[in-house]
Protein backbone atom coordinates (compact mmCIF):
# COMPACT_ATOMS: atom_id res chain seq x y z
CA UNK A 1 0.00 0.00 0.00
CA UNK A 2 1.46 3.66 -1.20
CA UNK A 3 2.09 6.11 1.94
CA UNK A 4 2.25 9.73 1.58
CA UNK A 5 6.07 11.54 2.11
CA UNK A 6 5.39 11.63 5.38
CA UNK A 7 5.90 8.99 7.66
CA UNK A 8 3.44 7.67 10.51
CA UNK A 9 4.34 10.00 13.49
CA UNK A 10 6.32 7.02 15.76
CA UNK A 11 8.53 6.68 12.50
CA UNK A 12 9.52 10.41 11.96
CA UNK A 13 10.37 10.35 15.30
CA UNK A 14 13.06 7.65 14.99
CA UNK A 15 13.93 9.54 11.50
CA UNK A 16 14.00 12.87 13.85
CA UNK A 17 16.52 11.13 16.48
CA UNK A 18 18.77 9.76 13.82
CA UNK A 19 19.22 12.83 11.77
CA UNK A 20 20.38 14.63 15.08
CA UNK A 21 22.26 12.34 15.69
CA UNK A 22 24.53 12.52 12.30
CA UNK A 23 24.58 16.12 12.23
CA UNK A 24 25.84 16.30 15.69
CA UNK A 25 28.28 13.62 14.90
CA UNK A 26 29.13 15.70 11.36
CA UNK A 27 29.50 18.98 12.76
CA UNK A 28 31.74 17.54 15.79
CA UNK A 29 34.07 16.21 13.35
CA UNK A 30 34.12 19.39 11.11
CA UNK A 31 34.59 21.42 14.05
CA UNK A 32 37.79 19.34 15.47
CA UNK A 33 39.01 19.77 11.87
CA UNK A 34 39.18 23.42 12.01
CA UNK A 35 39.83 23.81 15.80
CA UNK A 36 42.36 22.14 18.28
CA UNK A 37 41.78 19.78 20.38
CA UNK A 38 41.92 21.93 23.09
CA UNK A 39 39.39 22.66 26.36
CA UNK A 40 37.49 24.62 24.34
CA UNK A 41 36.79 21.86 22.19
CA UNK A 42 36.26 19.24 24.55
CA UNK A 43 33.59 21.72 26.20
CA UNK A 44 31.96 21.55 22.47
CA UNK A 45 31.80 17.89 22.42
CA UNK A 46 30.86 17.49 25.67
CA UNK A 47 27.97 19.64 24.65
CA UNK A 48 27.40 18.07 21.45
CA UNK A 49 26.67 14.70 23.86
CA UNK A 50 24.75 16.56 26.13
CA UNK A 51 22.17 17.65 23.60
CA UNK A 52 22.06 14.57 21.73
CA UNK A 53 21.85 12.86 25.19
CA UNK A 54 18.52 14.99 26.44
CA UNK A 55 17.10 15.17 23.16
CA UNK A 56 16.21 11.65 23.36
CA UNK A 57 14.63 11.62 26.00
CA UNK A 58 11.58 13.24 24.67
CA UNK A 59 9.53 10.18 24.76
CA UNK A 60 10.59 9.72 28.17
CA UNK A 61 8.47 13.00 29.51
CA UNK A 62 6.13 13.20 26.21
CA UNK A 63 3.13 12.34 28.83
CA UNK A 64 4.34 13.68 32.00
CA UNK A 65 3.11 17.26 32.36
CA UNK A 66 5.13 19.78 33.05
CA UNK A 67 8.31 17.71 31.97
CA UNK A 68 7.87 18.24 28.38
CA UNK A 69 7.66 22.36 29.09
CA UNK A 70 11.23 21.52 31.33
CA UNK A 71 12.42 19.29 28.40
CA UNK A 72 11.87 21.70 25.54
CA UNK A 73 13.83 24.88 28.00
CA UNK A 74 16.78 22.32 28.48
CA UNK A 75 17.38 21.02 25.15
CA UNK A 76 16.93 24.52 23.15
CA UNK A 77 19.27 26.19 26.14
CA UNK A 78 22.01 23.71 25.05
CA UNK A 79 21.30 24.28 21.71
CA UNK A 80 21.73 27.98 21.55
CA UNK A 81 24.55 27.94 23.74
CA UNK A 82 26.09 24.64 21.91
CA UNK A 83 25.36 26.98 18.47
CA UNK A 84 26.57 30.46 19.56
CA UNK A 85 30.28 28.34 20.35
CA UNK A 86 30.23 26.47 17.26
CA UNK A 87 27.97 27.78 14.56
CA UNK A 88 28.31 24.75 12.30
CA UNK A 89 26.02 22.91 14.91
CA UNK A 90 23.29 25.15 13.38
CA UNK A 91 22.40 22.78 11.15
CA UNK A 92 21.04 20.65 14.03
CA UNK A 93 18.46 23.49 14.54
CA UNK A 94 15.97 21.31 11.65
CA UNK A 95 15.21 18.50 14.03
CA UNK A 96 15.05 20.71 17.38
CA UNK A 97 13.06 22.38 15.80
CA UNK A 98 10.51 19.89 14.45
CA UNK A 99 10.24 18.44 18.05
CA UNK A 100 9.63 21.70 19.51
CA UNK A 101 5.97 21.52 17.32
CA UNK A 102 5.78 18.71 18.18
CA UNK A 103 6.02 19.08 22.19
CA UNK A 104 4.56 22.69 22.68
CA UNK A 105 0.99 24.47 21.92
CA UNK A 106 1.57 26.30 18.52
CA UNK A 107 1.41 29.53 19.43
CA UNK A 108 4.66 28.88 21.79
CA UNK A 109 6.01 26.50 19.71
CA UNK A 110 6.12 29.70 16.65
CA UNK A 111 7.83 31.89 19.30
CA UNK A 112 10.54 29.39 20.42
CA UNK A 113 11.17 28.94 16.35
CA UNK A 114 11.59 32.74 15.60
CA UNK A 115 14.43 32.89 18.48
CA UNK A 116 16.15 29.37 17.10
CA UNK A 117 16.26 31.41 13.63
CA UNK A 118 17.53 34.65 14.89
CA UNK A 119 19.86 32.62 16.96
CA UNK A 120 21.00 30.55 13.68
CA UNK A 121 21.29 34.13 11.74
CA UNK A 122 23.74 35.53 14.40
CA UNK A 123 25.56 32.19 14.40
CA UNK A 124 26.69 32.57 10.57
CA UNK A 125 26.86 36.23 10.89
CA UNK A 126 29.96 35.48 13.05
CA UNK A 127 31.72 33.50 10.53
CA UNK A 128 31.18 35.48 7.87
CA UNK A 129 33.67 38.31 7.03
CA UNK A 130 30.99 40.09 4.59
CA UNK A 131 27.31 41.07 5.58
CA UNK A 132 25.77 38.13 3.48
CA UNK A 133 21.76 38.74 3.30
CA UNK A 134 21.04 35.01 2.80
CA UNK A 135 22.41 34.48 6.31
CA UNK A 136 19.64 36.09 7.48
CA UNK A 137 16.97 35.64 4.48
CA UNK A 138 17.70 31.70 4.06
CA UNK A 139 16.95 30.81 8.08
CA UNK A 140 13.70 32.73 8.50
CA UNK A 141 12.58 31.45 5.19
CA UNK A 142 12.90 28.09 5.90
CA UNK A 143 11.44 28.60 9.43
CA UNK A 144 8.74 29.98 7.53
CA UNK A 145 7.97 27.37 5.51
CA UNK A 146 8.51 24.83 7.64
CA UNK A 147 6.34 26.21 10.54
CA UNK A 148 3.70 26.71 8.21
CA UNK A 149 3.66 23.35 6.68
CA UNK A 150 3.74 21.91 9.79
CA UNK A 151 0.29 23.78 10.82
CA UNK A 152 -1.12 22.75 7.27
CA UNK A 153 -0.52 19.57 8.47
CA UNK A 154 -1.84 19.73 11.74
CA UNK A 155 -5.09 21.06 10.90
CA UNK A 156 -5.44 18.26 8.22
CA UNK A 157 -4.92 15.82 10.85
CA UNK A 158 -7.42 17.34 13.29
CA UNK A 159 -9.91 17.29 9.97
CA UNK A 160 -9.39 14.30 9.21
CA UNK A 161 -9.55 13.02 12.54
CA UNK A 162 -13.22 14.88 12.98
CA UNK A 163 -14.14 13.28 9.88
CA UNK A 164 -13.09 9.76 11.18
CA UNK A 165 -14.73 10.61 14.34
CA UNK A 166 -18.03 11.73 12.55
CA UNK A 167 -18.09 8.16 10.71
CA UNK A 168 -17.49 6.28 13.48
CA UNK A 169 -20.68 7.61 14.92
CA UNK A 170 -22.71 7.89 11.95
CA UNK A 171 -21.78 3.73 11.48
CA UNK A 172 -23.10 3.54 15.53
CA UNK A 173 -25.65 4.87 14.68
CA UNK A 174 -26.64 3.19 11.11
CA UNK A 175 -26.11 -0.82 13.34
CA UNK A 176 -28.53 0.65 15.61
CA UNK A 177 -31.03 1.68 13.23
CA UNK A 178 -30.44 -1.88 10.99
CA UNK A 179 -30.43 -3.66 14.46
CA UNK A 180 -34.17 -1.53 15.56
CA UNK A 181 -35.03 -2.20 11.46
CA UNK A 182 -34.13 -5.90 11.61
CA UNK A 183 -36.26 -6.19 15.18
CA UNK A 184 -39.19 -4.80 13.77
CA UNK A 185 -39.31 -6.58 10.73
CA UNK A 186 -38.93 -9.89 12.64
CA UNK A 187 -41.92 -8.69 15.05
CA UNK A 188 -44.10 -7.98 11.77
CA UNK A 189 -43.47 -11.32 10.30
CA UNK A 190 -43.98 -13.07 13.65
CA UNK A 191 -47.36 -11.05 14.13
CA UNK A 192 -48.41 -12.00 10.66
CA UNK A 193 -47.43 -15.64 10.57
CA UNK A 194 -49.11 -16.22 14.13
CA UNK A 195 -52.37 -14.64 12.93
CA UNK A 196 -52.54 -16.87 10.13
CA UNK A 197 -51.69 -20.21 11.94
CA UNK A 198 -52.17 -19.60 15.60
CA UNK A 199 -55.22 -17.26 15.23
CA UNK A 200 -56.92 -18.80 12.66
CA UNK A 201 -55.96 -22.17 14.22
CA UNK A 202 -57.57 -21.09 17.30
CA UNK A 203 -60.50 -19.50 15.77
CA UNK A 204 -61.46 -22.72 13.66
CA UNK A 205 -61.67 -24.67 17.40
CA UNK A 206 -64.10 -22.04 18.61
CA UNK A 207 -66.35 -22.69 15.55
CA UNK A 208 -66.41 -26.64 16.26
CA UNK A 209 -66.43 -26.70 19.79
CA UNK A 210 -69.69 -23.95 19.12
CA UNK A 211 -71.00 -26.33 16.43
CA UNK A 212 -70.58 -29.07 19.11
CA UNK A 213 -71.92 -27.51 21.85
CA UNK A 214 -75.26 -26.57 19.82
CA UNK A 215 -75.22 -30.19 18.45
CA UNK A 216 -74.19 -31.88 22.05
CA UNK A 217 -77.35 -33.01 22.93
CA UNK A 218 -79.71 -33.49 19.87
CA UNK A 219 -76.88 -34.79 17.87
CA UNK A 220 -74.50 -36.86 19.95
CA UNK A 221 -72.32 -38.14 16.92
CA UNK A 222 -71.87 -35.17 14.73
CA UNK A 223 -71.39 -33.13 18.67
CA UNK A 224 -68.43 -35.94 18.78
CA UNK A 225 -67.10 -35.17 15.06
CA UNK A 226 -66.79 -31.62 15.88
CA UNK A 227 -64.67 -32.68 18.95
CA UNK A 228 -62.30 -34.38 17.38
CA UNK A 229 -61.90 -32.13 14.76
CA UNK A 230 -61.22 -29.54 16.86
CA UNK A 231 -58.71 -31.76 18.46
CA UNK A 232 -56.97 -32.50 15.29
CA UNK A 233 -56.97 -28.59 14.61
CA UNK A 234 -54.94 -28.29 17.48
CA UNK A 235 -52.79 -30.95 17.22
CA UNK A 236 -52.01 -28.96 14.01
CA UNK A 237 -51.79 -25.72 15.08
CA UNK A 238 -49.18 -26.84 17.40
CA UNK A 239 -47.04 -28.17 14.99
CA UNK A 240 -47.34 -24.84 12.53
CA UNK A 241 -46.41 -23.12 16.19
CA UNK A 242 -43.63 -25.02 15.73
CA UNK A 243 -42.57 -24.40 12.06
CA UNK A 244 -43.12 -21.12 12.66
CA UNK A 245 -40.59 -20.81 15.43
CA UNK A 246 -38.46 -22.74 13.39
CA UNK A 247 -38.88 -20.75 10.19
CA UNK A 248 -39.50 -23.79 8.03
CA UNK A 249 -42.29 -24.62 5.63
CA UNK A 250 -46.42 -25.18 6.46
CA UNK A 251 -47.36 -28.48 7.80
CA UNK A 252 -47.34 -31.15 4.85
CA UNK A 253 -45.75 -29.03 2.21
CA UNK A 254 -43.15 -31.33 1.09
CA UNK A 255 -39.64 -29.96 0.19
CA UNK A 256 -37.30 -31.66 -2.18
CA UNK A 257 -33.38 -32.23 -2.67
CA UNK A 258 -33.14 -28.48 -3.85
CA UNK A 259 -35.20 -26.80 -1.57
CA UNK A 260 -38.01 -26.56 -3.49
CA UNK A 261 -41.41 -27.79 -2.92
CA UNK A 262 -42.38 -31.07 -4.95
CA UNK A 263 -44.75 -30.14 -7.67
CA UNK A 264 -47.68 -31.74 -6.41
CA UNK A 265 -46.86 -30.70 -3.10
CA UNK A 266 -48.51 -27.23 -3.30
CA UNK A 267 -51.96 -28.31 -4.60
CA UNK A 268 -51.91 -31.16 -1.92
CA UNK A 269 -51.45 -28.70 0.91
CA UNK A 270 -54.41 -26.02 -0.29
CA UNK A 271 -56.50 -29.20 -0.62
CA UNK A 272 -55.67 -30.07 3.16
CA UNK A 273 -56.46 -26.62 3.95
CA UNK A 274 -59.38 -26.50 2.03
CA UNK A 275 -60.47 -29.01 3.89
CA UNK A 276 -59.57 -28.10 7.55
CA UNK A 277 -60.98 -24.25 7.37
CA UNK A 278 -64.11 -25.31 5.30
CA UNK A 279 -66.26 -25.35 8.23
CA UNK A 280 -69.87 -25.32 6.58
CA UNK A 281 -68.83 -23.20 3.47
CA UNK A 282 -68.24 -25.72 0.12
CA UNK A 283 -64.78 -24.82 -0.92
CA UNK A 284 -63.70 -26.06 -4.15
CA UNK A 285 -59.71 -26.20 -5.24
CA UNK A 286 -58.84 -25.83 -8.96
CA UNK A 287 -55.48 -26.22 -10.69
CA UNK A 288 -55.00 -25.04 -13.57
CA UNK A 289 -51.26 -25.67 -15.73
CA UNK A 290 -49.01 -28.08 -14.86
CA UNK A 291 -47.62 -27.77 -11.51
CA UNK A 292 -44.25 -27.30 -11.06
CA UNK A 293 -41.93 -26.88 -8.29
CA UNK A 294 -41.65 -23.86 -6.46
CA UNK A 295 -39.14 -22.11 -4.04
CA UNK A 296 -40.39 -23.42 -0.73
CA UNK A 297 -40.89 -19.73 0.94
CA UNK A 298 -43.11 -18.77 -2.09
CA UNK A 299 -45.13 -22.27 -1.13
CA UNK A 300 -44.99 -21.26 2.46
CA UNK A 301 -46.40 -18.11 1.55
CA UNK A 302 -49.26 -19.06 -0.47
CA UNK A 303 -50.87 -22.23 2.18
CA UNK A 304 -50.60 -19.65 5.10
CA UNK A 305 -52.30 -17.14 2.73
CA UNK A 306 -54.82 -19.54 1.34
CA UNK A 307 -55.47 -20.14 5.08
CA UNK A 308 -55.70 -16.65 6.15
CA UNK A 309 -58.28 -15.72 3.30
CA UNK A 310 -60.72 -18.79 4.41
CA UNK A 311 -60.32 -17.67 7.52
CA UNK A 312 -61.75 -14.39 6.67
CA UNK A 313 -64.32 -16.18 4.15
CA UNK A 314 -65.91 -18.70 7.01
CA UNK A 315 -65.74 -15.46 9.77
CA UNK A 316 -66.42 -12.99 8.12
CA UNK A 317 -68.55 -13.41 4.52
CA UNK A 318 -71.05 -15.21 5.62
CA UNK A 319 -70.60 -17.30 1.95
CA UNK A 320 -71.56 -20.54 0.97
CA UNK A 321 -69.34 -21.07 -1.80
CA UNK A 322 -65.61 -20.41 -1.94
CA UNK A 323 -63.08 -21.68 -4.92
CA UNK A 324 -59.41 -21.65 -4.68
CA UNK A 325 -57.62 -21.07 -7.76
CA UNK A 326 -53.87 -21.99 -8.15
CA UNK A 327 -52.60 -21.09 -11.72
CA UNK A 328 -49.11 -21.86 -13.25
CA UNK A 329 -47.60 -19.49 -15.72
CA UNK A 330 -44.80 -19.62 -17.37
CA UNK A 331 -43.19 -16.67 -15.59
CA UNK A 332 -45.73 -16.98 -12.49
CA UNK A 333 -47.72 -18.89 -9.78
CA UNK A 334 -50.89 -17.15 -9.22
CA UNK A 335 -53.80 -17.87 -6.33
CA UNK A 336 -57.13 -16.67 -6.32
CA UNK A 337 -59.67 -17.32 -3.55
CA UNK A 338 -63.15 -16.37 -4.34
CA UNK A 339 -66.40 -16.46 -2.17
CA UNK A 340 -69.91 -15.52 -3.14
CA UNK A 341 -70.56 -13.99 0.26
CA UNK A 342 -71.11 -10.50 1.36
CA UNK A 343 -68.72 -8.47 0.13
CA UNK A 344 -67.05 -5.16 1.43
CA UNK A 345 -65.12 -2.24 1.27
CA UNK A 346 -61.12 -2.83 0.88
CA UNK A 347 -60.59 0.63 1.82
CA UNK A 348 -62.33 0.41 5.24
CA UNK A 349 -60.78 -2.97 5.74
CA UNK A 350 -58.24 -1.92 8.29
CA UNK A 351 -61.20 -0.72 10.48
CA UNK A 352 -63.05 -4.41 10.33
CA UNK A 353 -61.21 -6.58 13.32
CA UNK A 354 -59.33 -9.63 12.36
CA UNK A 355 -59.92 -8.93 8.77
CA UNK A 356 -57.81 -6.29 8.23
CA UNK A 357 -55.00 -7.32 9.86
CA UNK A 358 -55.19 -10.84 7.87
CA UNK A 359 -55.68 -8.94 4.56
CA UNK A 360 -52.74 -6.68 5.28
CA UNK A 361 -50.33 -9.85 6.46
CA UNK A 362 -50.96 -11.42 3.33
CA UNK A 363 -50.10 -8.53 0.89
CA UNK A 364 -46.87 -7.75 3.31
CA UNK A 365 -46.11 -11.60 2.80
CA UNK A 366 -46.26 -11.20 -0.57
CA UNK A 367 -44.14 -8.34 -0.81
CA UNK A 368 -41.52 -9.78 1.34
CA UNK A 369 -40.98 -12.08 -1.26
CA UNK A 370 -40.91 -10.40 -4.40
CA UNK A 371 -44.66 -10.86 -4.92
CA UNK A 372 -47.81 -8.89 -5.00
CA UNK A 373 -51.57 -9.20 -3.51
CA UNK A 374 -54.47 -7.38 -4.59
CA UNK A 375 -58.33 -7.77 -3.10
CA UNK A 376 -61.11 -7.20 -5.12
CA UNK A 377 -64.91 -6.94 -3.42
CA UNK A 378 -67.96 -4.83 -3.46
CA UNK A 379 -71.02 -5.34 -1.26
CA UNK A 380 -73.13 -8.23 -1.94
CA UNK A 381 -71.04 -9.24 -5.16
CA UNK A 382 -68.19 -11.46 -2.92
CA UNK A 383 -64.47 -10.90 -2.20
CA UNK A 384 -61.79 -12.07 -4.56
CA UNK A 385 -57.94 -12.18 -3.08
CA UNK A 386 -55.44 -12.82 -5.42
CA UNK A 387 -52.09 -13.64 -4.73
CA UNK A 388 -49.28 -13.84 -7.22
CA UNK A 389 -45.15 -14.63 -7.44
CA UNK A 390 -42.70 -14.51 -10.28
CA UNK A 391 -40.88 -17.61 -11.37
CA UNK A 392 -37.29 -18.38 -12.47
CA UNK A 393 -37.62 -18.97 -15.85
CA UNK A 394 -34.27 -20.46 -16.60
CA UNK A 395 -35.53 -23.78 -18.65
CA UNK A 396 -35.20 -25.94 -15.56
CA UNK A 397 -39.07 -26.70 -14.59
CA UNK A 398 -39.23 -27.70 -18.50
CA UNK A 399 -36.84 -30.37 -18.01
CA UNK A 400 -38.58 -31.56 -14.69
CA UNK A 401 -41.35 -32.00 -16.58
CA UNK A 402 -40.01 -34.12 -19.12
Amino acid sequence: MQEGILAPVARLDRWLDAVLLALLATCSVRYLLRHDLDATALLVLAGAVVLGAAYLTRRLVADRPPWPTVWVAVVVVLWVTLTLVAPSFAWTAVPVAFAVLQVLPFPYAVSVVVVMTAVVSVAWSRITDDLDPTVFVGPVGIALVTVLSYRALEREAHTRQALLDELTVAQADLVAAQRRSGALAERTRLSREIHDSVGQGLSSINLLLNAAEQDWDRRPEAAREHVAAAGATARDGLDEVRRVVRDLAPAGLDVDASGEAAPEALPDALRRVADSAAHGVDVQVRVHGDPVAVPTPVASALVRSTRGALANVVEHAGARRAVVSLTYHPDEVLLDVRDDGQGFDPALAGANGDRGRGLDGIRHRAADLGGSADVESRAGEGTTVSVRFPLADDGSRDGRRA
